[in-house]
């Protein structure tokens, strides 16, 4: 089976979900069961991390359904990383975090020297670490060898809906690493997820796109299917691009081929 395969542990579904932005937790729930997905991301900041058995989001998410992926967002700091990470462990939550160092506020790209500095630290503690990072080898190279468990280049900035606007970019990402690709943030439609899909990545995760939808259930559902859609057609294999026509059916076995050029058909040849 094609499975995503991460730190050993394999997951059916190459969608990963988070849990923010919903109208309403019921919603969230449908919308998180309509796209498959087998993990889900959860904002420690977002839950009450010294109750976690009396927080409606993890009532909600139930870890023999989900694997729940604490989540850094809104740290801006190492430091601030790290402590949040060891919270959400201490808690009980997971010893697996989607780790987000956020380096400017207005676009919400990552600071990759203080993410490189926490991926390092939590590794050292045992964390299985999938940074959140721009879509820059040297930097996935780097967070690669200090020891992350996979890497999340963005395919545009969070909750931009722009689609992947760099695929060269993440293509060479995907060749040049070991540890799987997971492209985060920025993903708007399914079109979207089909195309990055497509450029060989082991998987995404998003958020905006579903909970921002008119529809969030229906948009879910689509995304799972694009997922596969997309992956189904990397493993196929495109047709090469051309830049001339190629007819689809042969020329031989044609009336004028078969006969010649200005040749009669015979009565009932054709027959």
């Amino acid at each position: 089976m094609d499975h995503l395969v991460v730190a050993g542990r394999e997951f059916e579904s190459r969608l990963i979900v988070g849990t923010g932005k919903y109208t309403d937790e019921a919603t969230m729930l449908a919308a998180i069961q309509a796209s498959g997905a087998e993990m889900v991301t959860v904002a420690v900041q977002r839950v009450d991390i010294a109750r976690p058995a009396r927080d409606s989001i993890l009532r909600t998410i139930r870890p023999e359904e989900f694997m729940i992926l604490p989540n850094t967002a809104g740290c801006y700091t190492s430091d601030d990383a790290v402590r949040t990470a060891r919270l959400a462990r201490a808690s009980g939550l997971s010893d697996w975090v989607k780790l987000e160092v956020i380096g400017d506020r207005e676009t919400l790209l990552p600071d990759t020297g203080q993410l490189l500095e926490a991926t390092r630290t939590l590794v050292a503690e045992g964390f299985t670490v999938l940074p959140y990072t721009n879509d820059d080898l040297i930097a996935a190279l780097r967070l690669e060898e200090a020891g992350a468990a996979a890497v999340m280049p963005l395919a545009s900035p969070i909750g931009s809906g722009l689609g992947l606007l760099n695929p060269v970019n993440i293509r060479i990402l995907k060749d040049r690493l070991d540890v799987p690709v997971i492209v985060d943030a920025g993903v708007g439609t399914a079109s979207d997820a089909c195309l990055t899909m497509e450029q060989g990545v082991d998987g995404i995760l998003m958020n905006t796109a579903l909970a921002e939808a008119s529809d969030p259930v229906r948009m879910a559902r689509a995304m799972g299917l694009a997922v596969r859609a997309g992956r189904d057609a990397y493993l196929a294999g495109r047709m090469p691009r051309r830049e001339r026509a190629v007819p689809s059916s042969p020329e031989s076995g044609l009336p004028g081929k078969a006969f010649g050029a200005g040749t009669v058909v015979p009565a009932g040849a054709d027959r």
